[in-house]
């Protein structure tokens, strides 16, 4: 019975023939003509119900005789009926039919006969995988080139990392895994059309329309929709599809023609970006630009970038510009199928579900046509019996005596090559015995005892002996042996930056290691003190250095110390792990004699043979065959040390022929460099070599190495029966090895194989000449005496079956025994008991070792390995191998991109799935156009021959990867610096489109469930409806000495300048915390009546006028202020001009006083010179109103005050620029100022007798209320501290707070910012000054944002120290409609945190977690409601309550809103709903405003001074700054906080969309050369934290993103100076 079915692993030997085919053309071609026919059916059944369906209900009025979903598809299926195949099997066949006639039995014949044959081939490489892709990029050649290049400075591209220089010498440039640079490979991949040119100079950024990555991202990169569900490359696409589409995501091509015509007709739409529609907004006042790299003031970060407001466009206008497709199937007919396919009805409320299940699902498909196993189960492949052959020594320490105390002993066991390449160094069999006793003798003697740096025997000891001292070494271990001693082979430290060390260092710590032996020379080299001791390397325990050069002989009675028994361990040998992990491996006495014994039998290792080797003799095949084996056989080994082999590498080939040696002991890396040295070929000569081991024969690359190297060595007498890969593993050690002068019908095989069966682990042999195929060549047998067997990958180790690639496992004498010290995973590895089908062992008396290498057993127990369990990369449920994808990069054009072949593939977890990313060292004459197009090359090579996606493709300068010891790619190290960001690459390429498939599903909108619906769901649910209401005012301020308190701001002025003339009422500090002035009630009001004088003497104001108000922060603003309300003006406050950045601050100020209208300007010396000279020196056409200057007043008194008629009339104009970037004015009326002030002089008790600091902008909003209004109201002392002053002296708002003993204080996120960054490390001082903040009752942050726990609580535990409570700091929130909904009263209970999942509010929904929950972020109460306030939270769409699950717009109810939007055309329609707006649901009557933010109400357990339960508002964000992306809300503070955690270089960042785009800027705080680290940093963390692809990434200079006076980012003044090509970026990705 054949155990190898259906042609596949019977392949290796006879395939099966392909079955025959059976098709009907006739029926084929009737097909063609129904389908036109049943177009023309769909067509006219469009017209006739182009009237019908137009709603949800329609479905309810289907008439008798319409024709529905089902009875069309029925229809369809009976006039198909009989055109269809009845034969089951002939769908496959005509499947194979086209397939045949697409790829053609000529293409195949074509490249058989025109295959070159070729001696320079490089590891990795063979011509088959050549032809491969450049049939791959044939297919790409006449794709559109729609990637965007990356734009990067020209300083980038030349900037070099500080610590790159010494890596660029000469002899560091070669390594153990690369390859030279000599030969050639022919014709590497094809070209596949010029792909644009990479800006060699920062040129203007003009973003190209947003491109549909057509099969993947851009650029013809390859991708698919399920990311490896397509197994054959597409057809190019037709001129007509190469216009630009909507970024979606991304589609596989039909490889039908029809499919393909509709295809295009559906997607075929005009330029997206002719379809964005400007619209009219409030005027833009951003026109500034950026100067100098340095962080400008936050006044100057305001408005940084021109453009007219008709440019931008709003987030929900940007995403309406698709075109409409144009289908075959009319309009009416696909809104009937779409209303046929959902439910006639929906559950009402529209929950929010978890999508992990989702996620991981959509990452590990199951594909229903993926081959499996059918073979039979596997049973175990058992060795020869051992035969052990006469007269071997009893041990290895046996070995050294034998030979070294017998006649032989002058018998050579060890020659090295110096680096001339002459044999400097010999080592006889005496001698080693000598030395060796002599180091054991000292070792136990000069050591022994139990002192610090001591060793007994069984101690553990490490061996640092570099790569070109073999001798050296072999004496320590043979005296460790001798001594008892346990001895660990380690690399020599170079410096305390070697790649892995410290994970060495955690091992020697482990192991107890205490002593270190090294010579001389050696010792020299490791890294000293300035005190002449040995450096303290990064985890390393403290060692005692032990020199083994130049030791006293040991006297003539000492004896060894008796021998140990055979279970104990005979030497540590170090393994590394995927991620990097240093495990100690245990090799037992009888494990290390049982390994000696088989591979002499195996080998036939005989006396006297001479052996060379290449390899490493501290580890692995290098140690078991040149220090172990060929003492125990008294063979002569000849060293190469890698350093000689980098000069001359055809010296080991030299060797073989002076000394006539038969054995050879090399990597498939050395038999390519002795390729490459053609002109050392003449004087070689191999017939005296019987055994050639490759010791990597296990990769599955190095069969092309071995053919080549046959080739062309066989006519200098190499036997072909001589090549004899092994395969091996430090846990199991020597798996199987092809016997040397192998003969027989089973002794050798290769097979040719399916990458595509071997990435579902099923064995399936392909066509020789196929593309997609995997040649291997077999690793020889089981050794004697043991017993091998294949068991799955995951899960339980069930027994594979015979065509089922699985993980290879080992049973016998000669094994590892367990990682020192990791019980757990010695059990898991070292235990292994394989299981059959029905869960029972297959072997009662063995355990088996895992080995780590992935492969099957072919005929006649030949052990077949194609990857390793380090090298495997699961992505969407099929598994890959780095070694495969290492050659498929190397195929396309190697010599020229990449340096010495030196690439590193490695996997990194994203999204629940692996992402596969590939590090390459480009060369150093290649151009940024050159290595652009060779990514994009590469992308669509890897994808149309394995079927998967490239996560993210990066090049580094040369020699500038992570090397190990022998000068390889240290693979863990390298990708630890690329999850870290210290890699520092010259180019990135992130495809995160082509990869990630496993998005969560877009949500969907649900607009057949109306408000009414909502609502009556959640009551029935029990949900309470969202509202919340502060106390009522009442007669609270109606006391006695408050009832002749007059109405007015203006009249409580003159009242208290009247009672209280004398009360100090405002002090203003400088930046030393000196008074610079102060005023009473009596002196402000003469101050404000001088000003209304001039008003009406030099301005000639009227009634109602406008007067712009522009001074520093200070009490000239204030008396200004009150001087306009004295004489009926209305004042407009404006910040002004920065001397810094005078022209775009120039620019602001005009455009405040134009669209506010301004008649008059009133303002200081100082300031009208910064005016008059824009004026003069940017004079725009324009000029400014009358100037008047407030510095010298007339000393009238004025002849009387105004009084304003109604509570309704304006009393002032608050302008701001929103964090959307808009300019936004709003009219408070006499009525609104008058009762803000009360509503907040109740909630936060605010008495005469009180004090309070501000320490914000007296501009706009609540600071403009808390610098002019309050103080006047409530008669306190108000201490104004300028935000500027601040900024020159940190520590002057604590100060002042101190000094004054303030029990309330306010203040801005800037402000707190620059307390917490710049007073960090002052504590200390300013206790010293006596600076006491226990005084503080109230802190709280005036912001219109969600609030910034993290900066609030970094300033509370700061301060503590100071005696600052942590329950004193809380925020208030505001906006342009009522710049005080929430405030922090003096009696209110302490500020609410809650955690939110992050996933619900996608959703618009509210989901409370614990803390530390996964996807959970802390949100904090932003102050209490006012007293007079009610609000509610309605749905910003339909305009329905929502319930305190839900998220939805923070709607407000009081006496001070303000009255309107102040516009330049008066009443403007559009906003009136944001004064007046009404639920369409519960109590319809009420009038509200609605604030344009997103929050949630949430009753808590506090109870307020009422006795009420306290009902919290959390803001969540701007509903206009919101990100819809796929159907969901994203938040972009929530994204930003996230990118700020990526790289510890980011100091600043924002995001917005841009035509559905996601697009990331972020500023680095460091060289130019990092920029490109952040890259994948960046996109992988977003797309993890928020399931969301970055479109673009902008790295920019400090200071780049605009932030306004209160701290809050203008994220689209941002995003007009990204779309205008103003930031001056440092480089531009598109991960498109």
């Amino acid at each position: 019975m054949d155990p190898y079915p259906g042609g596949r692993l019977g392949g290796f030997l006879h395939p099966s023939p392909a079955p025959a085919l059976h098709f009907d053309l006739e029926a084929l071609l009737k097909i063609d003509d129904l389908r036109s026919w049943i177009q023309d059916l769909e067509a006219s059944r469009g017209r006739r119900y182009q009237t019908l369906y137009s709603d949800y209900d329609d479905y309810d009025s289907l008439e008798e005789g319409d024709i529905t979903q089902k009875g069309y598809e029925k229809k369809k299926a009976r006039l198909l009926q009989p055109y269809v195949i009845r034969d089951p099997n002939q769908a496959s066949h005509q499947a194979a039919l086209q397939a045949q006639h697409s790829s053609g039995a000529s293409s195949r014949r074509h490249r058989s006969e025109h295959r070159s044959v070729t001696t320079h081939e490089r590891r990795y490489l063979s011509e088959v995988r050549q032809e491969a892709v450049k049939e791959a990029l044939a297919q790409y050649q006449s794709r559109p080139k729609n990637l965007p290049l990356p734009s990067k400075r020209s300083s980038v591209m030349t900037a070099r990392s500080p610590d790159r220089h010494h890596r660029d010498s000469d002899s560091e440039d070669s390594d153990e895994d690369s390859v030279t640079a000599e030969g050639s490979l022919g014709s590497s991949g094809g070209h596949s059309g010029s792909q644009g040119t990479p800006e060699v100079t920062r040129t203007p950024l003009l973003l190209p329309p947003p491109q549909v990555p057509t099969h993947g991202s851009g650029g013809g990169t390859p991708a698919s929709s399920s990311g490896s569900s397509h197994h054959t490359p597409p057809h190019p696409m037709p001129p007509k599809q190469q216009q630009p589409l909507p970024p979606v995501p991304p589609h596989s091509l039909s490889n039908g023609g029809e499919e393909e015509r509709r295809r295009r007709e559906m997607t075929d739409v005009p330029d997206p970006m002719r379809n964005i529609t400007s619209f009219s907004q409030p005027p833009d006042v951003t026109n500034n630009t950026s100067s100098g790299n340095a962080r400008m003031p936050r006044d100057d970060r305001i408005t940084r970038y021109s453009g007219p407001a008709s440019s931008r466009q709003s987030s929900s206008d940007a995403e309406n510009w698709r075109g409409t497709g144009r289908w075959k199937v009319s309009n009416k007919i696909q809104q009937l199928l779409n209303t046929l396919k959902r439910p006639k009805r929906r559950p009402l409320p529209e929950f929010y579900l978890d999508d992990e299940e989702d996620l991981e699902i959509a990452a590990n498909p199951k594909d229903p046509n993926a081959p499996k196993p059918e073979g039979m189960v596997m049973t175990p492949a058992r060795g020869e019996q051992l035969v052990i052959p006469a007269g071997l020594p009893r041990s290895v320490e046996d070995a050294v005596y034998r030979y070294g105390s017998s006649s032989g002993y002058k018998a050579p066991v060890a020659t090295v090559l110096d680096a001339n390449g002459k044999l400097s160094v010999s080592l006889t069999y005496g001698k080693l015995l000598s030395r060796s006793q002599k180091m054991a003798y000292n070792l136990l003697t000069r050591l022994g005892g139990r002192g610090e740096g001591t060793v007994m025997p069984g101690d553990r000891v490490a061996l640092v002996y570099p790569n070109n001292d073999p001798v050296s070494f072999m004496c320590a271990f043979y005296a460790c042996l001798q001594a008892g001693l346990v001895p660990v082979p380690i690399e020599v430290p170079l410096s305390r930056r070697d790649a892995g060390s410290q994970q060495i260092g955690f091992l020697l710590g482990s192991c107890g290691v205490s002593v270190a032996l090294t010579s001389e020379a050696c010792f020299k080299g490791i890294p000293k003190t300035s005190a002449g001791e040995v450096v303290s390397f990064k985890g390393w325990p403290k060692l005692t250095w032990f020199i083994t050069d130049h030791l006293p002989k040991p006297p003539k009675d000492w004896q060894t110390p008796p021998r140990h028994s055979d279970d104990t361990a005979a030497y540590i040998e170090y393994c590394t792990d995927k991620d990097g992990s240093v495990k100690g491996v245990v090799v037992t006495r009888t494990a290390m004699l049982a390994h000696c014994r088989t591979l002499t039998s195996a080998c036939n290792y005989t006396e006297g043979e001479v052996a060379v080797c290449v390899l490493d003799f501290k580890r692995e095949v290098g140690l078991w065959h040149s220090m172990l084996c060929s003492v125990f056989n008294g063979m002569h080994v000849i060293f190469i040390p890698y350093s000689v082999m980098k000069v001359n590498p055809a010296s080991w080939m030299h060797m073989i022929t002076r000394f006539k040696a038969s054995i050879a002991i090399v990597k498939s890396r050395d038999l390519h460099w002795g390729l490459l040295a053609t002109k050392d070929h003449k004087d070689v000569s191999l017939q005296s070599l019987r055994l050639l081991l490759v010791a990597d024969g296990a990769n599955p690359w190095s069969l092309s190495s071995c053919d080549q190297f046959l080739a062309v060595f066989q006519s200098k007498g190499l036997r072909p029966d001589a090549i004899c890969p092994c395969a091996s593993s430090p846990e199991a050690l020597t798996v199987s090895v092809r016997r040397p002068g192998h003969g027989g019908a089973n002794a050798v095989g290769r097979g040719v194989l399916s990458m595509q069966g071997l990435s579902y682990g099923v064995v399936r042999v392909d066509q020789e000449n196929s593309l997609t195929s995997l040649t291997l060549q077999d690793c020889g047998q089981v050794l004697p005496g043991a017993m091998i067997i294949v068991v799955k990958l995951e899960g339980q180790p069930f027994v594979c079956r015979t065509d089922e690639v699985g993980e290879i496992c080992v049973a016998g004498a000669a094994m590892g025994d367990q990682y020192w010290g990791l019980q757990g995973m010695t059990n898991a590895t070292f235990r292994v008991q394989p299981l059959l089908p029905d869960n029972t062992p297959i072997s009662d008396s063995s355990s088996f070792v895992r080995t780590g290498l992935l492969g099957f057993l072919g005929p006649g127990g030949l052990v077949f390995v194609c990857g390793s369990r380090d090298g495997l990369m699961t992505v969407t449920g099929r598994k890959h191998n780095t070694d495969d994808i290492i050659a498929t990069v190397l195929a396309v054009e190697p010599m020229k991109f990449i340096y010495r072949g030196r690439i590193a593939v490695f996997s990194h977890r994203v999204l629940r799935d692996e992402r596969i990313c590939v590090i390459a060292e480009q060369r150093p004459d290649c151009s940024e156009e050159e290595s652009f197009q060779w990514m994009s090359r590469v992308l669509q090579a890897v994808d149309s021959i394995h079927q998967v996606g490239i996560y993210c493709l990066a090049l580094v300068p040369p020699n500038h990867l992570p090397k190990t010891p022998l000068g390889g790619i240290h693979l863990s190290e390298t990708r630890k610096k690329f999850l870290e960001g210290s890699l520092h690459p010259a180019n990135v390429l992130m495809c995160p489109h082509t990869c990630v498939t496993n998005l969560p599903k877009p949500r969907e909108v649900h607009h057949d469930v109306g408000p009414a619906s909502v609502m009556v769901g959640n009551l029935v649910q029990g949900n309470r409806l969202a509202s919340a209401q502060g106390r009522e005012m009442g007669l609270m301020d109606n006391d006695d000495g408050m009832r002749r308190h007059p109405q007015f701001i203006a009249d409580i002025l003159k009242w208290r300048a009247s009672t209280t003339e004398n009360h100090e009422i405002l002090t203003l500090l400088n930046s030393k915390g000196q008074v610079a002035t102060s005023l009473t009630c009596a002196q402000l009001h003469k101050k404000a009546e001088r000003v209304g004088c001039l008003l009406l003497e030099k301005g000639h104001i009227n009634t109602g006028d406008h007067v712009a108000l522009i001074y520093p922060p200070g009490v000239d603003l204030i008396a200004a202020f009150y001087g306009c309300l004295y004489v009926g003006a209305v004042p407009v406050t404006i910040r002004p001009p920065h001397p810094q950045n005078l022209q775009s601050t120039v620019n602001t100020v005009r455009t405040v006083v134009d669209v506010s209208k301004s008649s008059i300007i009133l303002s200081t010396l100082s300031v009208i010179k910064l005016l008059k000279s824009k004026e003069e020196k940017f004079d725009s056409g324009k000029k400014w109103p009358p100037i008047l200057d407030t510095d010298d007043l007339p000393k009238k008194r004025l002849p009387s005050i105004y009084k304003a008629p109604t509570p309704e009339m304006i009393a002032y104009l608050d302008f701001s620029v929103s964090t959307t970037g808009m300019l936004a004015g709003i009219k408070m009326s006499h009525g609104a100022a008058t009762s803000l002030c009360l509503s907040m002089k109740v909630a936060c008790e605010l008495y005469p007798s009180r004090v309070v600091a501000l320490c914000l902008d007296p501009y706009c909003g609540l600071g403009l209320a808390l610098w002019v209004l309050s103080s006047i109201y409530s008669g306190h002392q108000s201490i104004l501290i300028p935000p500027g002053e601040v900024e020159v002296n940190p520590s002057l708002w604590l100060s002042a707070v101190s000094q004054y003993k303030v029990r309330d204080t306010f203040c801005s996120y800037g402000v707190m910012e620059l307390c917490t960054k710049g007073l960090g490390s002052s504590i200390a001082l300013l206790k010293q000054r006596s600076v006491n903040l226990a005084c503080v009752r109230t802190c709280v942050v005036v912001a219109e944002e969600r609030p910034r726990v993290q900066l609030t609580n970094s300033f509370s535990k700061l301060f503590s120290g100071l005696g600052l409570s942590p329950r004193a700091v809380s925020t208030s929130f505001g906006c342009r409609v009522n710049v005080a909904v929430c405030l922090q009263g003096a009696s209110s209970p302490d500020p609410t945190t809650v955690f939110v999942d992050l996933r619900s509010l996608r959703h618009d929904r509210v989901t409370l977690v614990e803390r530390g929950a996964p996807h959970s972020i802390c949100i904090m109460e932003s102050g209490k409601l006012l007293p007079g306030v009610k609000v509610v939270i309605a749905n910003p769409d339909t305009k329905g309550q929502c319930s305190d699950s839900n998220l939805g717009e923070i709607w407000v109810q009081c006496n001070h809103n303000a009255s309107g939007y102040f516009t330049v055309y008066g009443d403007d329609g559009t906003s009136n709903d944001h004064f007046s707006a009404q639920l369409v649901t519960g109590n319809t009557g009420e009038t509200y405003a609605r604030t344009g933010y997103l929050g949630f109400l949430r009753r808590t357990e506090s109870v307020q001074a009422d006795g009420e339960l306290h009902d919290a508002v959390f803001v969540v964000g701007a509903l206009d700054e919101t990100v819809i992306l796929r159907g969901m809300r994203y938040h972009p503070i929530d994204i930003e906080m996230t990118v700020m955690r990526c790289h510890k270089k980011i100091s600043e960042c924002a995001v917005f969309n841009w035509t559905n785009l996601l697009v990331v800027v972020v500023e680095l705080d460091g060289a130019e050369y990092e920029a490109l680290d952040l890259v994948p940093l960046i996109t992988s963390s977003v797309l993890e934290e928020h399931q969301i692809i970055v479109g673009v990434i902008v790295v920019v200079d400090p200071g780049v993103v605009p932030i306004n006076s209160r701290g809050e980012k203008q994220r689209m003044h941002l995003r007009d100076g990204f779309l205008a090509d103003q930031l001056d970026p440092i480089y531009v990705a598109y991960n498109m």
